[in-house]
């Protein structure tokens, strides 16, 4: 054995020897279903605290030459398991197994390219000296060197990378140095025959470059699309209340501070007919933090444990840029609701932030957020992370946007209520809010206005200038969940409430809407310009509301 070539199984025998292991071994039996395929290269991103490690350490001492785990592995699930008559241990043992932490080699202060360079040289020297009697062309040629012990022997590799992508956090800005590193896993692992699988993990999704990546070969299982290893994400459902009855904990509880993730398993071909019909939900899991399971079960204290892995300055620095509104979204989550996301056009970085998706998709992979993949939203998924965003959001900027939180559902409900008084002065005080600069336009009154209605982002799908067939209604908001009404909002200037009412009528809006009939309100807005700023109308909002 060596330090990085075939390092065998003491690692994964501690994690054995524990007091509280939870088995999951079974997800070896993936991996061998995809071992020589094209489906070889498998990159599993997970936030930290949820066994990742663990599972790299795993995978060594299954398939290392040398590890002599069938004991260690006999004990274990993936040994009951029966999958289409295949031995649960056919490539025990059977693989050269190189195994990298990036960390070792990439750290402040150094450089990318001497990070790869020792990476190389110590690879090398453990290979050359479990093989010293091949002939090698090149001894300072690591790829070459691989490559002259796979044709000697026919022994292949099976490359685990823990913290792949420690570059593109400890070496935020540096982009070539990123594109450098890409680069050599491409050029080590892609389309060469000595690879019987290559394993990531790490945080981060693969990083992309425009549409391409240098790793494209990778399938990724990431938590906004785990596939196949949905289960292995974290602790299950099952398996916390197997932990709560043994230590007799309150599941209640620990599902109110650590549960909250939900994955989409694989879903199995037998099932898609039933998935495609609605009438199969099997593959929706909910996941727990495992690391805060575990210190609850061994404490007996249900506690916030996140902030022993992570700093609430982390997420601090990424919210109070309040990119595209951001503070606002937070402040939703953090009362309860849900936020619509993008999360396709993420680049899998620390910088590289085009938009507030971008911010909240990274969210989701350091896990501060939930994702529910069927409506594309995110969430606050538990009172653990619940503490971290308030710690993140004590200063006093805060107080003013909790403040609009609060008068967003008091709008809401006095539009719901057809309270046409209150309606426009929460309107108008939003729109104060605006500022002078766009306070005369007509898309700072329609800005002021989204805004002030940001609170119904749980409850509705806002679509602005809806097309009706007959023109466009200025707001419309179609509702997330029955029983609440649908609503059409319509602007005018230096006119009267009423007028916006009558062209919502004349233009036929209501018709677009026609399956919300019984069902919608109709809002007439207008504010008028015109008036001098000592009257007491200056900047005065007129409303009008009806049922329809």
């Amino acid at each position: 054995m060596g330090a990085y070539l075939n390092p065998g199984k003491n690692s994964y025998q501690i994690a054995r020897n524990s007091e509280i292991f939870i088995d999951k071994s079974e997800m070896i039996l993936y991996l061998n279903s995809v071992v020589n395929t094209s489906q070889r290269y498998v990159s599993v991103s997970r936030p930290r605290r949820f066994g990742k490690t663990m599972t790299a350490d795993m995978i060594c001492a299954y398939y290392g030459n040398g590890s002599e785990s069938r004991e260690l592995f006999d004990k274990c699930k993936i040994s009951m398991a029966i999958d289409d008559g295949v031995k649960w241990d056919q490539y025990l043992g059977q693989f050269d197994v190189i195994r990298l932490v990036m960390t070792d080699f990439f750290r402040l202060g150094s450089t990318v390219e001497a990070g790869l360079e020792r990476l190389q040289k110590l690879i090398l020297r453990d290979l050359i000296k479990e093989y010293p009697e091949v002939d090698y062309f090149d001894k300072a040629d690591f790829i070459q060197c691989l490559q002259d012990v796979y044709t000697e022997t026919n022994k292949q590799f099976v490359i685990v990378i823990d913290e792949w992508d420690a570059i593109f956090r400890e070496f935020k800005d540096d982009k070539e140095g990123q594109k450098r590193y890409l680069d050599f896993l491409r050029d080590w692992i892609k389309d060469k025959e000595y690879i019987a699988l290559a394993y990531m993990t790490g945080i981060l999704p693969i990083k992309k470059y425009g549409k391409h990546s240098a790793l494209n070969m990778f399938d990724e299982y990431s938590m906004t699309q785990p596939m196949h290893l949905a289960s292995y994400t974290g602790f299950t459902v099952e398996e916390v209340k197997g932990l709560c009855d043994a230590y007799e904990m309150d599941y209640a509880e620990i599902s109110d501070w650590y549960d909250g993730y939900r994955v989409s398993d694989y879903i199995p071909i037998n099932k898609r007919k039933l998935y495609r019909q609605g009438k199969y939900e099997e593959h929706r899991l909910q996941i727990y933090s495992p690391l805060s399971v575990v210190k609850a079960m061994r404490s007996g204290e249900i506690e916030n444990y996140w902030n022993e892995t992570e700093n609430y300055e982390a997420l601090q620095q990424y919210v109070d840029w309040n990119f595209d509104g951001l503070k606002e979204d937070v402040t939703i989550l953090m009362h309860g609701g849900k936020v619509p996301v993008d999360v396709t056009r993420y680049q899998n970085d620390m910088t590289s932030f085009k938009s507030k998706d971008d911010i909240l998709t990274m969210f989701i992979h350091l896990g501060y957020l939930g994702y529910q993949r069927e409506t594309k939203e995110v969430f606050i998924p538990n009172k653990e992370v619940l503490d971290v965003f308030k710690s993140s959001t004590q200063s006093r900027d805060w107080s003013v946007t909790f403040h609009a939180l609060q008068n967003s559902h008091k709008l809401l409900q006095a539009t719901w209520n057809c309270d046409k008084e209150t309606v426009a002065d929460l309107l108008e005080s939003a729109h104060d809010k605006a500022g002078n600069k766009t306070y005369h336009s007509e898309a700072g009154l329609s800005y002021a206005v989204q805004l002030a209605y940001y609170a119904t982002q749980d409850l509705y799908t806002m679509i602005p200038e809806l097309d009706t067939g007959k023109g466009y209604a200025d707001l419309a908001f179609i509702p997330k969940k029955p029983d609440i009404p649908a609503m059409l909002i319509e602007l005018k200037y230096e006119m009267d409430a009423n007028t916006a009412i009558a062209q919502i009528h004349r233009q036929k809006y209501p018709e677009r809407l026609a399956l919300y009939k019984g069902n919608l309100i109709l809002v007439g807005i207008n504010y008028d310009r015109t008036v001098a700023n000592e009257s007491v109308e200056f900047k005065h909002h007129s409303c009008e509301i009806e049922r329809a």
